[in-house]
């Protein structure tokens, strides 16, 4: 399969309506940052919500690898449309199910479920769409609007319990937004097919196919996007507990983190691209590297804290465009879906699994112990950027 899938570019609106639909999507993802509140409401701790937003992992995974099959057989943006309406279930649960045990596992299955066959989709919807000199670039709005809708999520919380309703406002607005980033979707859906824009394709993944992903220059980009996962799952999964424990309103950091992203995208992406994407990558995994050390040693300025939000927006939010626009130019002929599909999959062992290790952190032994393993993994990825760097340069010399 050529990696030119679309007869034509899609149109500003049909991408305005995707980036939309995304942002809307990416709401119910967001909230799940509240399900530590969530949980110590209900009595519970950060191990418990931990083990909750992990139980998305498995539905992941299996949505990962399935969410070719599914895009064959119904179509991308449909499948997408479809994923919204386990999103909103998901929103829906939370928003409603008392306990805190086995039911709000169930639910974080069926989040799982929807945002792993959206995220999953996304990316190769845009890319079917694109030509391949344009991917970063457009990977860096789609990014930025869904980043807008995860970062949104918190907020919307914040704001809820700021005027005395529960928290469980926020999962029930995640609901209605899942729903109409749902009907945004399938509208494209007929919109493009409509116009014959998109021609059958084959994203299905197998072992054949991983194999050549992974012995391909896209494995770094892959592994990359699992160790970022990994911080920004841990970061934001807990960050509720992090600004309780210094005193700082927890809403500051997603404002920080989702103005930056924002921004970043808007401003600063189209510099980027121009640029050499390895050096690109040593600032920006540099700069998520500068965010962490700065939660862990300045712990008592509001202003200071809201920095290092912003910081880890630009940082990590500009090295995820980058990552993916290089997982799928950099993907052995015909492949370029199956890489996409294998990035999306280690992002979300990382994202969901990670929490799982931070919550059972957290409770053993603080806060600032996840902090530390946080560290160690930026500085994994900026070796891995160092690492490909030196390695250009042996095969130039």
């Amino acid at each position: 399969m050529s990696d030119s899938v679309a007869t034509e570019k899609v149109d500003g609106g049909e991408f305005a309506v995707l980036c939309i639909g995304g942002l809307l999507l990416s709401i119910a993802y967001g909230v799940t940052f509240l399900i530590p509140v969530l949980v110590g409401e209900r009595g519970g701790n950060e191990a418990l919500a931990g083990l909750i937003i992990s139980a998305a992992t498995v539905s992941t995974v299996i949505l990962v690898i399935l969410s070719g099959h599914i895009a064959d057989a119904i179509g991308a943006a449909r499948a997408v449309a479809v994923a919204g309406l386990f999103l909103a279930a998901s929103g829906l649960g939370f928003a409603t199910v008392p306990s805190v045990g086995l039911s709000l596992m169930t639910v974080g299955l069926i989040l799982g479920i929807g945002w792993g066959t959206f995220y999953t989709l996304g990316p190769i919807l845009v890319a079917a769409l694109v030509e391949p000199q344009n991917r970063i670039r457009f990977f860096a709005l789609l990014s930025g609007s869904m980043m807008s809708g995860i970062g949104a999520g918190p907020i919307i919380g914040r704001i809820a319990t700021g005027w005395s309703m529960p928290i469980e406002t926020a999962f029930s607005f995640a609901f209605l937004s899942s729903l109409a980033g749902g009907a945004l979707y399938f509208w494209l859906h007929l919109r493009l097919t409509s116009a014959g824009k998109i021609l059958p394709h084959v994203n299905k993944i197998s072992f054949g196919a991983a194999r050549r992903v992974i012995a391909s220059p896209a494995i770094y980009s892959i592994i990359m996007v699992g160790v970022g996962g990994a911080i920004f799952g841990g970061l934001s999964s807990f960050q509720t507990s992090y600004a309780k424990a210094h005193g700082f309103d927890y809403s500051l950091f997603f404002f920080g983190f989702m103005s930056s992203a924002i921004l970043s995208r808007l401003f600063v992406a189209a510099y980027v691209v121009r640029k050499d994407p390895l050096y690109s990558l040593l600032a920006l995994t540099s700069l998520t590297l500068a965010s962490i050390l700065l939660f862990l040693v300045m712990t008592s300025t509001q202003t200071v804290y809201l920095g290092a939000a912003a910081i880890l927006g630009l940082g990590y939010g500009l090295t995820y465009s980058v990552i993916n626009g290089l997982a799928a130019n950099e993907a052995p002929q015909g492949l370029m879906p199956q890489s996409l599909l294998l990035f999306s999959l280690s992002y979300f062992i990382g994202v969901f699994g990670f929490p799982l290790i931070a919550g059972n952190l957290i409770v053993s032994s603080g806060i600032q112990a996840m902090l530390y393993v946080l560290l160690l993994l930026a500085i994994l990825n900026v070796a891995i950027v160092l690492f490909r760097i030196a390695q250009r340069a042996l095969r130039k010399s």
